[in-house]
């Protein structure tokens, strides 16, 4: 039995798309010229009034609403009182009491299996500045004050740092899906505090340490992993743990202490005198409900069960929300274009396992999106969503690809020519003479002479050697320069084969 137990918990911060600030019209964007999306609202002049943003308030909803938590039907906004060089009005509007949602729980993939987290809690509040430390000066860009920010408290749950990274990846696999924020932390629309105590084995809760500036889900991982060793190494020595908010220097592996850690009777919450409690009807949350999407984590196990998918390829298919809807839009066109089944896209819904044929174009897709498609769409620096390959057209690619009605390397070539082109694939494969060849006497022709520059081959096939065919084939296909039916020249090399016994 380990000597000590780990505690962590994450408090993670999402900017919400939305298109201004949480409390004022400004515009809320990333990477303006510094001090231009600001107003008096923002900056907290002397009588000015906030007004809540509707579109904010839904997509907390959404939020809480995916990680099951209970709903509240009267949420309150409070003011959060400390001074800070970007927060010019010495407080936050935050939420205390009455927050958006809490005790709810998330699932997620670990190695240990699937754990599932306990939310503390899910409440909107009001960014603050940016600082930026220049030499012996400090800059203050006040753009993102007032910016539409949700934060999630989860309980203490996680016993290891890897649970840590893991369930921030999950996390913000899970907002980008919901189309409420973008994920991205080297921006910082996504950031991450993590909350760490050890103790002996069974003792229950230590001091909590907090870690801060943690913009990557590794740096969660490698500043847990490092304040473990800090922590346990004070504890053995006879040293007390200490209370307080740390640093992760990136450039040293280590963290160093910010400053001892505030609580709640600090920050003086009183309620917002500005802002009425939200109360949202049933046309708010009818809304709420609209908006949810099968989140990703459900969605892949639906289709590794739907489509026989190995969990690589359920992972990559589900990783992107714009890919795994382009992959089931694939799937949903061979069934309704009729691969022999007789089947509509309802397969696709209930996760029941798909009838054969569609099951075969999934598996052909799944392959071809994660291999070829990535590497042709990265040699032309595209995005999957801003290419001209639509649901369509790769399904029409695998589906001859599957029929055995062009081969691997004209399948290559048909879906270079679709990215560069933007034509359909039976349009290129016709324009372009792609299609095997139907001439079987010129493919006889070139048959005959591959035989007799490889006598030797044909012979161990007729010894029992059947390797030798497959390098026969590969000399043909390479002699029609690719052009030739593989299916075709298979079938007139062996009968040329069995003539020659």
């Amino acid at each position: 039995m380990a000597l000590f137990q780990t505690f962590v918990g994450l408090e993670i911060h999402i900017h919400l798309l939305t298109k201004t600030k949480v409390f004022c019209g400004c515009k809320s964007a990333y990477g303006d010229k510094p001090n231009t999306n600001i107003c008096p609202v923002c900056l907290g002049y002397p009588g000015v009034l906030p007004a809540v943003n509707k579109e904010a308030l839904k997509m907390s909803y959404m939020v809480g609403t995916a990680l099951n938590c209970e709903l509240s039907p009267h949420t309150l906004f409070e003011r959060k009182n400390y001074f800070y060089p970007d927060m010019t009005k010495n407080y936050q509007i935050s939420q205390f009491s009455d927050p958006v949602g809490v005790n709810g729980w998330f699932e997620f993939e670990t190695d240990g299996g699937i754990k599932r987290i306990r939310i503390h809690d899910v409440h909107l509040e009001e960014d603050a500045g940016k600082m930026i430390h220049d030499g012996n000066r400090t800059l203050l860009d006040y753009n993102r004050a007032g910016t539409s920010l949700l934060e999630i408290v989860t309980e203490p749950d996680f016993s290891t740092s890897e649970e840590a990274e893991n369930f921030l990846q999950s996390f913000q696999r899970m907002v980008r899906y919901l189309g409420v924020c973008d994920g991205n932390m080297e921006e910082g629309s996504l950031r991450c505090d993590a909350n760490i105590s050890i103790n002996k084995t069974g003792k229950g809760l230590g001091t909590k340490v907090e870690i801060k500036n943690l913009n990557s889900s590794r740096f969660v991982r490698k500043a847990l992993q490092y304040e473990y060793k800090r922590q346990a190494k004070t504890i053995k020595n006879g040293g007390k743990i200490v209370q307080e908010t740390r640093l992760w220097i990136e450039e040293k592996q280590k963290t160093r202490s910010m400053r001892t850690k505030e609580t709640a009777h600090d920050y003086r919450y009183f309620p917002e005198p500005d802002i009425p409690p939200f109360v949202p009807d049933e046309m708010f949350m009818q809304s709420v409900n609209d908006s949810m999407v099968e989140l990703p984590f459900v969605r892949k196990q639906r289709l590794q069960k739907a489509y026989s998918l190995t969990e690589e390829f359920a992972v990559f298919i589900t990783e992107d929300k714009f890919r795994a809807d382009f992959f089931e839009a694939v799937i949903s066109a061979g069934a309704g274009a009729g691969t022999g089944t007789g089947t509509g896209t309802g397969t696709a819904v209930t996760g029941t396992p798909a009838p054969a044929a569609i099951a075969a174009i999934a598996a052909t897709a799944a392959k071809w999106l994660k291999g070829e498609t990535v590497k042709q769409l990265g040699r032309r620096n595209l995005e999957l969503s801003d290419s001209p390959l639509s649901p369509i057209r790769f399904f029409s690619l695998m589906k001859m690809l599957s029929d055995g009605t062009i081969h691997a390397n004209i399948a290559r070539q048909l879906l270079e020519l679709t990215l560069d082109q933007d034509e359909d694939p039976e349009i290129l494969l016709e324009r372009d003479v792609l299609a095997g060849s139907d001439d079987d006497a010129e493919i006889a022709e070139i048959i005959d002479s591959v035989l007799s520059n490889n006598p030797e081959a044909a012979v161990q096939i007729q010894e029992g050697n059947t390797k030798a065919v497959g390098f026969l084939m590969g000399q043909v296909m390479k002699a029609s320069q690719g052009s030739a039916d593989p299916k075709t020249v298979r079938i007139l090399l062996m009968e040329k084969l069995t003539n020659k016994k």
